[in-house]
């Protein structure tokens, strides 16, 4: 039976997929795009949640000057609290992204596409070539879990990381390092 399966045109384009497959990635809720303080401190205040991060990003102040600042959009505050306003709203705004679960830093990966390393190029995953199976729970997944945590984990990056911290942990360098020249790739998770 087929494990869940990532496709791209390069290898990080195929992994990103597969993983966003299995866990949600940081991303921004849509409706949080107001840029003026006031528009943004109305939105906070609307939701516990909101409130909850305004005291958490470090603005303390009366209910009386709360509505002040919310009954008037031009009331002139000071420059220390809209920095205030606008970290919480850029907190609540932000979804961190799922952990990387074990089962897919364990797994076992199935990589066709084109492989190379030293002289030998081939397709992999065709009736003359198995895929390149790779143990993930050989790897070192740290600056993957790192790039991924903070929404910076790009195809280029993942390949990357991929390469020299899960597939050289598991099989080693090949014989002149690992590239993976083609422009279609899937991973399947075993």
């Amino acid at each position: 039976m087929a494990g869940p399966t990532g496709r791209g045109g390069s290898l990080g384009g195929a992994l990103n997929d597969l993983l966003r497959s299995q866990v949600t990635p940081r991303h921004r809720l849509s409706s949080y795009h107001a840029r003026h303080w006031h528009a943004q401190l109305s939105h906070l205040t609307a939701t516990h949640r909101g409130y909850q991060a305004l005291e958490d990003a470090g603005l303390h102040v009366t209910t009386k000057t709360l509505l002040n600042w919310l009954s008037d959009p031009e009331y002139n505050i000071r420059r220390s609290y809209r920095d205030l306003i606008h970290t919480a709203y850029e907190n609540v705004a932000i979804v961190p992204a799922d952990p990387i679960p074990d089962h897919v830093k364990d797994g076992q990966f199935e990589i066709s596409g084109i492989v190379k390393t030293g002289d030998d190029e081939r397709e992999r995953g065709t009736r003359r070539a198995s895929p390149l199976r790779i143990d993930g729970s050989r790897g070192n997944w740290g600056e993957i879990e790192e790039l991924w945590a903070a929404g910076e984990l790009t195809d280029d990056e993942f390949e990357d990381h991929f390469i020299d911290d899960v597939i050289v942990e598991d099989i080693g360098e090949g014989t002149d390092g690992w590239d993976f020249p083609g422009s279609s790739y899937s991973v399947e998770l075993r």
